[in-house]
């Protein structure tokens, strides 16, 4: 197992994100890096550094616009005057779907209020180049499966599985699992995205919903009582071209292992009637026990037998690094993961 990282996704270091309108310390801090590298570690392999990404790469899943705006956004923030310390919207686009070509605005607050989802993607000084960094160890590690390899481990961080076309939201820029998917796609493979994240995939869900060529799965926390809230019921099949081809299986908190191996074994079925070439697993970490958002109960030695079931779809795996955070087992977590879609 080869596993793809760069160190310049320390950079990006928020300390607060909002929750129930207040300000809280935020848990998807560059420490987390540390703990998933130790359960690299326990697994052993090469670390590898990818190069940087291209726009043009970026732009395969993103809009241009949204891309200038992360670009620009902190050096263009810094000069409103009495501005607060970091960008943040107090306008929002409601209804933006149906905006014409010219609702979209010059202001930079404006912008904030189309492209920020929701309180919980903060932006510093080093938010871009750190999910430019986490985008590019995504891209590498689908070139790594091109090249031949059967499972690469990609430690992408910040995360990326909220993050829509043009839309940050749930600590999400950049959608490093949607970036693979589209690349392995564009170069003739056919591709399948599980996520196995506590939260639902809504990003991932977005860009792919019209389309039938790249198949997305999500096992997740119902969002009747969980975030997303909006997206991520059993009713979101996918439209037009793209009907049928997004399956979504809300299980209730507190989710422990029995419940959950049925959820999976309906998502493994739904995968082998798609027949993919390489799997996208989007590895959210979160579903453990002892993680702080409490959703699902899932056990250290759970998460291999999750990985040897993902596992028997006998393809090539491309794991990219969605939720998980500070944890006594998080490093422990991921290795037995790691370990069991190895075995």
């Amino acid at each position: 197992m080869i596993t793809v990282f760069d160190e310049a996704q320390r950079r990006h270091a928020p300390s607060e994100f909002v929750v129930s309108g207040r300000l809280q310390p935020i848990p998807e801090r560059p420490e987390r890096i540390d703990m998933l590298l130790d359960g690299v570690r326990r697994v052993g392999g090469p670390v590898v550094a990818p190069p940087d990404i291209l726009g043009e790469t970026l732009a395969f899943v993103h809009d241009r616009r949204y891309i200038a705006f992360l670009d620009t956004l902190w050096e263009r923030w810094k000069r409103i005057p009495d501005a607060s310390e970091t960008p943040s919207a107090n306008v929002f686009a409601l209804g933006r779907p149906g905006l014409p070509p010219a609702g979209y605005p010059d202001s930079v607050v404006g912008q904030c209020g189309f492209h920020l989802g929701d309180g919980s993607c903060p932006i510093t000084a080093d938010t871009w180049a750190s999910a430019r960094a986490s985008a590019g160890t995504a891209a590498h590690a689908a070139a790594l499966i091109l090249g031949g390899e059967r499972l690469v481990y990609a430690l992408c961080r910040p995360p990326g599985h909220h993050a829509a076309a043009d839309i940050a939201a749930g600590f999400c820029y950049l959608n490093n699992a949607a970036i693979a998917a589209e690349l392995l796609t564009r170069a003739g493979k056919r591709a399948a995205i599980l996520d196995i994240d506590v939260h639902h995939g809504n990003g991932t869900e977005a860009i792919f919903y019209d389309r039938a060529d790249v198949l997305t799965v999500s096992i997740h926390a119902h969002p009747r009582r969980f975030y997303p809230f909006f997206w991520g019921y059993e009713e979101e099949r996918g439209s037009g071209a793209g009907e049928g081809f997004n399956l979504n299986l809300p299980l209730e908190r507190g989710t422990t292992i029995m419940p959950y191996r049925k959820a999976l074994s309906k998502a493994l079925e739904r995968l082998a009637d798609f027949a993919p070439d390489v799997l996208v697993l989007a590895a959210g970490l979160d579903i453990a026990v002892d993680d702080p958002f409490k959703g699902f109960a899932i056990e250290t030695a759970e998460f291999a037998e999750i990985g040897k079931m993902i596992a028997e779809v006998a393809k090539p795996i491309l794991v990219i690094q969605e939720g998980g955070y500070a944890s006594p087992h998080l490093g422990a977590n991921l290795a037995s993961l790691l370990q069991g879609l190895h075995a």
